[in-house]
């Protein structure tokens, strides 16, 4: 067998089965034949224009100038084959739907060769270099910005109606209790936490960590980026019981270096010129055909 692999111009029906089957497993996660109607005209949908696609690239010049390497044709079958728990299971979903082993690999290689294809048309397009992609980056400064983060402490004690110390009530006061503490000596807050918080972080004085908004109960995270620096609040309920929190610091939104983010930027707006330079090559192919 040839070390570079090029697909059948003229492939038959065998490859509509294995398209009908890729595009089921993937858009509806079962084989064809377990569709609805609605889904399987979809499908049909999907795959008609799946199919006037392939059509318009492989009959191109350019896909006379790509291959495909057995060994990269291999590895996308061996990767269909590992989902099946066996060959045997593998060989009768192939079966099940009227295609072969060869059919298979026949439609793999038709999909790589336009992926190949593509990537060549999207090669020809317009290099971005360091100057375009730093460009981009000042005038669109909110794209890099790192959001403002706040380093939080809490204690917690729970409710539960089970035991009489985390009665609603009880809680509530018992958590009084520790806020006078600590706002009489702020600096007790971690030895509070780990003697009374009834939350993991107690072993680490109730050290949340620096804290984005989002990410904590609403009641917390409402509270805490409404608070200024070093203020104590509570007590604040959520659903896991009384709060007393404790924003220990606030990390103002800062932009992130130019050079940190430049080689990703760099690659991002390369891929959007490569995408466009593809767009218009098919648009173009559409009116020449």
């Amino acid at each position: 067998m040839s070390a570079l692999a090029r697909p059948r111009q003229n492939a038959g029906v065998t490859l509509n089965g294995y398209r009908e089957l890729r595009i089921a497993g993937e858009q509806f996660g079962c084989s064809p034949h377990q569709l609805t109607q609605d889904q399987t005209q979809q499908l049909q949908r999907i795959a008609s224009n799946e199919l006037a696609l392939e059509q318009l690239v492989l009959t191109s010049p350019e896909a006379a100038q790509v291959s495909v390497p057995n060994s990269q044709l291999e590895a996308a079958l061996d990767q269909i084959r590992q989902r099946y728990e066996s060959d045997a299971q593998f060989e009768e979903a192939l079966e099940q739907n009227g295609l072969a082993t060869a059919d298979l690999r026949d439609g793999l290689l038709r999909e790589l060769t336009v992926e190949a294809v593509m990537e060549l048309v999207g090669s020809r397009g317009v290099h971005v270099d360091d100057t375009e992609a730093t460009l981009f980056y000042y005038l669109h400064p909110e794209r890099f910005e790192k959001p403002e983060t706040r380093t939080a402490r809490h204690i917690l004690i729970t409710v539960n109606d089970g035991f009489a110390e985390n009665e609603r009530g009880a809680a509530y006061q018992r958590l009084q209790d520790i806020t006078r503490r600590v706002q009489r000596s702020p600096k007790r807050f971690a030895e509070q936490a780990l003697k009374h918080s009834e939350c993991p972080t107690s072993l680490n004085g109730g050290l949340l960590g620096e804290i984005r908004a989002g990410t904590l109960f609403p009641e917390l995270d409402s509270a805490l980026f409404s608070m200024t620096e070093d203020e104590l609040r509570g007590p604040i309920e959520s659903e896991l019981g009384w709060h007393l929190l404790w924003c220990e610091k606030i990390h103002p939104a800062t932009l992130m270096p130019l050079d940190e983010v430049l080689p990703r930027l760099q690659e991002e707006l390369q891929q959007r010129q490569n995408k466009r330079t593809q767009k218009l090559w098919l648009k173009q192919r559409a009116a020449s055909v």
